[in-house]
């Protein structure tokens, strides 16, 4: 036998010994994948048939029921996130409106029997929908300018069904510092870092009230000092519904290793989400540059929280456009193996009983291998991959989060209490 025979044999032996090995892991992949309860801890609301540009390329929601299906994804937090608004009476009743609209569209999605959609405002009901083959919507609210100067709202909006609540977006308002302070391109001026040093009286309150509830409290997107005080107040274990790990990608929306260690103290979670801005390389000197070139051309503080951070100051949709284009196109090929690097290092950090997955999907978010709901099996491969356990991976995909959502059940004040 020739020599080059030979290097073929051999080339084709490995190389079907690899597709044996591949097809085992997906094997074992699928089954497991199908056994657990997977649950997306962040998606935005998305309304059917109105004009978006974070859907996906088909004009249908990342999570849409038969992307869940297609990826065996079986419940996800819908959020009603509102961007800002002037703190305003008219800014506050629009925050509402499009709260309430949102909110609405959820609950007629799960009244259509096609999309075999339960809307869960309990753990039990959660595991009964899981049990009968339905898909599982759980509500949130992003943003408490929707609550406008009221803790009072809290409580409609629980009654609504809400049970996830984060109190900031983009900008502060009067219950909570944002990671994201807000530039005003009318004034010309930037929002203070901090406006309350973390928590108002009202955040405070809120928190309280939430707790009281029965319903989470979600850290994403508050500054640090509120991260670190909401997480004092509250008396059950806070998520961070989708957020890294700023040590891998510093941006200021990432957390750090002081927040991920008091989260864990707390018993709660932080759901890694696969969104490029906050899983790039930003210890590159050279792709720091390019973005801070971008971030000019645009016309906006090359020096601040980059690289996607306070696009909203960008006025002319063209010039928005251009800009979150050539941003994303300079970040490059990130992937799955990307989001889960971050991943691995908060199990590292803190345990895999305090990791999970929130994907921000429909609002930006999708990496190569993770684009959709219908890829949700690849990041069960990947963690098999990784060497998780079963056990592990059953905590990481929902186990975790209903751990911590029973424990705010339980914690639920009686009536008159």
């Amino acid at each position: 036998m020739s020599k080059t025979l030979i290097t073929v044999t051999t080339l084709l032996i490995c190389s079907l010994g690899w597709a044996d090995q591949n097809a085992e892991l997906s094997a074992k992949a699928s089954v497991l994948h199908e056994r657990i309860l997977t649950i997306d801890a962040h998606a935005d609301i998305e309304i059917p048939g109105r004009p978006s540009a974070y859907v996906g390329t088909d004009g249908l929601s990342k999570v849409a029921p038969e992307k869940m299906r297609a990826g065996s994804l079986d419940a996800v937090v819908m959020a009603a996130a509102v961007g800002p608004k002037p703190r305003t009476a008219a800014g506050y009743a629009e925050a509402r409106a499009i709260a309430e609209s949102e909110l609405s569209a959820m609950v007629d999605l799960a009244a259509d029997p096609a999309n075999q959609v339960t809307l869960a405002t309990t753990t039990k009901a959660l595991l009964e929908a899981h049990r009968a083959g339905r898909h599982g919507v759980i509500l949130g609210l992003q943003n408490a300018l929707i609550l406008g100067t009221e803790v009072s709202a809290v409580d409609h909006f629980f009654a609504a069904g809400v049970r996830v609540f984060a109190l900031t977006h983009m900008g502060h308002n009067l219950f909570a510092d944002s990671s994201r302070p807000l530039f005003d391109a009318k004034l010309g001026s930037r929002e203070p870092d901090a406006e309350h040093g973390g928590l108002s009286n009202l955040g405070r309150s809120a928190i309280q009230r939430i707790n009281a509830l029965g319903g989470i409290v979600d850290i994403s997107q508050l500054s640090k000092q509120a991260a670190l005080q909401a997480m004092t107040v509250s008396k059950t274990p806070v998520i961070a519904s989708h957020s890294n790990a700023w040590a891998l990608t510093n941006v200021s929306r990432n957390l750090s290793d002081e927040e991920l260690d008091a989260i864990a103290a707390t018993g709660g979670v932080v759901h890694i989400a696969p969104f490029a801005g906050y899983l790039f390389d930003s210890s590159d000197p050279e792709l720091d540059a390019a973005i801070r070139a971008v971030r000019r051309k645009a016309g906006i503080d090359e020096n601040y929280l980059y690289p996607f951070e306070l696009y909203w100051e960008i006025n002319d949709p063209a010039i928005k456009a251009e800009f979150l284009t050539a941003v994303r196109s300079l970040l490059g090929p990130i992937n799955l193996d990307t989001m889960l690097n971050h991943l691995d290092y908060v199990a590292e950090r803190i345990g895999v009983d305090h990791v999970g997955i929130g994907t921000d999907f429909n609002h930006g978010s999708g990496i190569d291998g993770y684009q959709d709901a219908s890829d949700a099996l690849n990041v069960t491969v990947g963690l098999i991959q990784r060497g998780y356990s079963d056990d592990d991976i059953e905590k990481i995909w929902g186990g975790n989060f209903i751990r911590v959502w029973r424990q705010a059940e339980q914690a639920r004040q009686k009536p008159n209490t």
